[in-house]
Formats: structure tokens, C-alpha cells, sequence
């Protein structure tokens, strides 16, 4: 291979990357966005206090309905689930 030839290749493995990069970076807004949600429109989050998989409505103020302010570990969910970093299933 001649250096054209060898900095086309390189020039077409980069646009490449970039649009993967881009389509990447797209889906993990999307899912941010719209976190998974069962049949019902429940939340489906891995409880953090109970260790376990649960499937949960939001009350009026974003809150999980078994959200208890006194539980460090329900704390921190609620803070994932507003910042959008719900830890699914």
C-alpha cells in the first residue's frame, strides 16, 4: 500500500469510529431519558435496601412508592433515579 492509500484507510477507519462513537453516546442518552419500564409503566429498578428486583410506581414528587427518607440506601436510589442512573433490569 502506498501513504495515500494508508491515510485513506486510516481517514475511513476514523469517520467510522465516529459514528459508532456517536450512535453510542445517542443510545445512552435515549436510555437516560426513558428508563425501562414493565407492562404497567412501573419503574424496574434493583432495590438497593432489599437487594432485590423490583418493579415500582413514582409518586407526585419522582419518589419510588417504597422510598423511605430515613434509609441511606433508599437515599441513594432516589438520587439515581433523579440524576437518571437507575440501576435496571
Amino acid at each position: 500500500m502506498s501513504d495515500d492509500e494508508d491515510a485513506g484507510f486510516a481517514a475511513r477507519l476514523a469517520r467510522r469510529a465516529g459514528r459508532q462513537y456517536a450512535a453510542t453516546v445517542a443510545a445512552y442518552r435515549e436510555g437516560r431519558a426513558d428508563p425501562p419500564r414493565d407492562d404497567d409503566g412501573r419503574l424496574r429498578i434493583i432495590c438497593r435496601r432489599h437487594a432485590e428486583k423490583r418493579a415500582v410506581a413514582l409518586d407526585e414528587e419522582g419518589r419510588p412508592a417504597c422510598f423511605d427518607a430515613d434509609h441511606p440506601a433508599c437515599e441513594g436510589c432516589l438520587e439515581d433515579v433523579r440524576e437518571g442512573r437507575v440501576e435496571t433490569w
